[in-house]
């Protein structure tokens, strides 16, 4: 599943082709990607018809494009205000889920769910998703954390690219916990937008085990991990994101690259390029966590 630097690689690619844009038409070819929108996929369609996308916006893994009226945006605004949006087309893009910008004259993907008509006769907004486990939703914003998000994420803690993130406030929320350290990065109330991956990558960057206790994390620990799970992100922007699977490519529909930079995860039996002991690769909630024994010592008393 895509994890914070995937989305933030989408959503800087989406604001140069959707932002100020009048929508046109709402196409749903398939009713489950629009399953969390209650109302249904006819009043999807109508409520968005007319409207424009004022912009493109991130938290976590969470992606959301606000909606005004036409008249409302920039591009319709001769005296420039800006205006507050208060409803978004919310997307989760699940395992599988792409977001793909296309001229109107390709041909529809196999996996096409949802098909945005623009009035300027420009490049569509496609929702394609071959598993059907991600989907789009119409909903009311909110106020959380500095700055208004959908309302069903509002639970999401900011992440560590936000500039309201409070890395400090984290730290001692993560303390506060009695659990595993790595559980606790993947708790998006705690800290949003970290995924396997990404955490055994900081884990690694900070020297830490996965197993090690929030309860006995020193503060300055707690801010080194969060430190370098803000390092890691960033890199991984830089690359373009991580594509261990071939569905996940941004608008363009071009694959990232950090993938070939990663230090643990998925390199069992590899040397670390830090001290040389061999990668290890343990079962953790049912998935993997990737670590090295030499510079990431099991602690005394770790926390499963």
């Amino acid at each position: 599943m895509p994890e914070l630097p995937e989305v933030e690689v989408i959503r800087s690619g989406l604001v140069e082709y959707v932002r100020g844009r009048a929508l046109s038409k709402v196409e749903v070819l398939h009713p489950r990607a629009v399953r969390k929108h209650d109302r249904g996929a006819e009043h999807f369609t109508s409520e968005l018809s007319g409207r424009a996308f004022l912009d493109v916006r991130r938290r976590g893994k969470y992606l959301w494009l606000d909606l005004g009226d036409a008249r409302s945006t920039d591009a319709f605004r001769p005296d420039g205000e800006s205006t507050r949006p208060e409803q978004a087309v919310l997307a989760h893009l699940g395992m599988s889920g792409q977001l793909l910008v296309q001229p109107p004259s390709a041909p529809d993907e196999k996996h096409l769910r949802v098909r945005f008509v623009f009035d300027d006769g420009g490049p569509e907004l496609r929702f394609v998703d071959q598993r059907t486990f991600g989907g789009l939703n119409l909903t009311d914003l909110l106020r959380s954390g500095g700055t208004l998000v959908p309302e069903p994420i509002g639970h999401i803690a900011a992440d560590p690219m936000e500039p309201a993130f409070d890395r400090d406030a984290a730290v001692e929320l993560i303390r506060s916990r009695r659990t595993g350290i790595k559980r606790a990065l993947l708790d998006q109330s705690l800290v949003s937008g970290v995924g396997n991956i990404y955490a055994d990558e900081a884990l690694w960057r900070a020297g830490l085990h996965w197993a090690q206790s929030t309860g006995k994390l020193a503060r300055e620990d707690g801010s080194t991990l969060l430190e370098a799970v803000g390092e890691v992100m960033r890199d991984a922007l830089d690359a373009g994101g991580t594509s261990f699977d071939a569905l996940y490519v941004n608008v363009n529909g071009q694959s990232g690259y950090f993938g070939r930079s990663l230090a643990v995860y998925g390199r069992t039996g590899s040397p670390c390029s830090r001290c040389g002991v061999a990668i290890r690769r343990d079962v953790f909630m049912k998935r993997s966590a990737y670590s090295c024994p030499g510079c990431q010592p099991l602690p005394a008393e770790p926390h499963w």
